[in-house]
Order: structure tokens, then sequence, then C-alpha cells
């Protein structure tokens, strides 16, 4: 499981930051994480805790903005929402979607005390 060293990469980052601001705390911190970029929110939840202990983010609320990747057709310029698996578009058949968003990771904002 990936999502352990990406989210002790999260703390990191956020603690670091924190440090730098002056901060004795960190209350929230908020991530993206797109649909497409490989990275299951569920298990960066599920680690946060074990990870934040110890740091100044211990105890802090973890925020997960939820980005949908969305592609555009490159023959009818149509923009459409994609998963993993598309390839087609729904409008005009063509394939070969360019992606929009949906690839992000990463720390957007925090609350620190």
């Amino acid at each position: 499981m990936h999502e352990v060293g990406i989210t002790q990469s999260i703390v990191e980052i956020a603690e670091r930051t924190a440090r730098s601001g002056g901060a004795k705390r960190v209350l929230s911190v908020t991530v993206e994480i797109g649909a497409l970029s490989g990275v299951i929110p569920e298990a960066v939840e599920f680690c946060f805790e074990a990870c934040s202990k110890g740091t100044f983010l211990e105890n802090a609320r973890l925020i997960i903005e939820r980005v949908p990747g969305m592609g555009r057709c490159p023959n009818c310029a149509g923009e459409t929402e994609i998963d993993a698996y598309s390839c087609e578009c729904p409008a005009c058949g063509a394939f070969g979607l360019e992606t929009l968003q949906g690839k992000e990771l990463r720390v957007k904002e925090m609350e620190i005390d």
C-alpha cells in the first residue's frame, strides 16, 4: 500500500510548512486527491492518524477533496468526466481523450495554531 508513504509525505510537508510559519500545531490539513492519481482516499484517511502521531499534526483533522477526472476529445473538443479506463468520447466515439484534471495529489491548505 503506497498510501502509507504518501500520507507520511503529506504529514512531513504540512509539518515543515507549519514549523517555518511559527505554528505550534496543525489543526487541519486539506488535501486534493484526483480520481486518476492512483491514490485511494480511504487508505490515506486510514493511515493519517498513525502517520501524524507525535508530530505537529497529531489530532489534526484531515480534509480530503476529491477531484473528478475530466477529459477533452481531440476530435469534437467535447469535455466529459472520465475514469482510468475511459478512452472513447461518449459524444463522437473518438479515442485518445486528453486528461484535463484528476491527477492531482497536493496539500491545498492548512489551519494552524
